[in-house]
C-alpha cells in the first residue's frame, strides 16, 4: 500500500521567516487523523530564510533527524555542541532526559531542511548530537543508510530507535529498490525530482506513507534526491 501525500495538500504554515510544511499533525496545523505514521512522529520541509532561524527551546524523548536539502543550518545546543551541517548533510539529536538548541540559517541564501523526528525505542538517556557529511555520489544509484538505529550500520549516524533513515540519488531512467518487509512501515519523500514507488507516481517534495510492501522500487522520472525512513510500525 502506497499512500500518496500531495505536497500542496500539506498542513502548514507561512511566519515570515520560516515556511513550512508539516507531513503530520504539528504545532498550529492539527489533525487527530494524521498524527503519525508508524514510529515516525514528525516530517516537516523548512524553508529558512537568511540570518533567521529556531532560537534556544527544548526537547526530551525523541530523535530529531535533520537533512539539509540546500543552504546550511548552525546548530548550537546546552551541551555545547556547536556545529554548521551544510547540503546534502545530516545531523541528529538525541533528546533523551532534555537539552536545548538553537538552529539558525546564517547563509546570504535560504536554507532548506527536512526535519524528521521519530520516537524513541528507550528513555531516560543522556541526550546526544552529531552530524556527518554524506557526499551525494556515494548514494548515486541506491540508498545509503544516514542515521540509524541498528549497530551493523556501523558508518551511519546513530539513533536511539528502531528505524533507518536513508538517502539516495537517481538520474533520469535509473531505478533501484529497497527491502522494507510488510512487518515495517515506510515513508519517502523526493527531495527533488519527480519518481514513481511501485508504480505511483510522485512529485518532488510529496510524501509517500509505504505499509505492507516488501520490497520498493523507485524508478526516477528526472533525476532525483531522495530520502526514506524505515521504522518500527508501531
Amino acid at each position: 500500500m502506497i499512500d500518496r501525500r500531495p505536497f500542496d495538500k500539506l498542513g502548514g504554515a507561512d511566519h515570515g521567516w520560516l515556511k513550512a510544511k508539516h507531513h503530520f499533525s504539528f504545532a498550529s496545523y492539527y489533525d487527530p487523523r494524521n498524527m503519525n505514521w508508524g514510529a515516525l512522529r514528525v516530517w516537516n520541509d523548512d524553508e529558512i530564510a537568511s540570518n533567521t532561524g529556531f532560537p534556544p527551546h527544548p526537547h526530551s524523548d525523541m530523535e530529531i533527524i535533520t537533512y539539509v536539502r540546500d543552504g546550511a543550518i548552525t546548530h548550537q545546543d546546552s551541551l555545547g555542541n556547536k556545529g554548521r551541517t551544510v547540503a546534502g548533510d545530516v545531523q541528529v539529536m538525541s533528546a533523551g532526559t532534555g537539552i536545548r538548541h538553537s538552529e539558525y540559517n546564517l547563509e546570504p541564501e535560504t536554507t532548506r531542511i527536512f526535519q524528521i523526528w521519530i520516537e524513541p525505542k528507550t528513555f531516560g538517556a543522556a541526550p546526544s548530537w552529531g552530524a556527518k557529511p554524506f557526499p551525494k555520489g556515494d548514494r548515486s544509484g541506491k540508498f545509503v543508510t544516514l542515521a540509524s538505529g541498528f549497530s551493523e550500520d556501523a558508518d551511519a549516524l546513530p539513533i536511539r530507535t528502531d528505524a533507518r533513515v536513508l538517502g539516495a540519488t537517481l538520474k533520469a531512467g535509473e531505478s533501484t529498490t529497497y527491502a522494507l518487509g510488510k512487518d515495517r512501515s515506510g515513508y519517502l519523500v523526493p527531495a527533488v525530482g519527480s519518481v514513481e514507488i511501485n508504480g505511483v507516481r510522485l512529485n518532488a517534495r510529496d510524501g509517500a506513507g509505504i505499509k505492507d510492501e516488501d520490497v520498493i522500487t523507485v524508478t526516477a522520472l528526472e533525476d532525483a534526491e531522495l530520502v526514506l525512513v524505515d521504522a518500527a510500525l508501531d
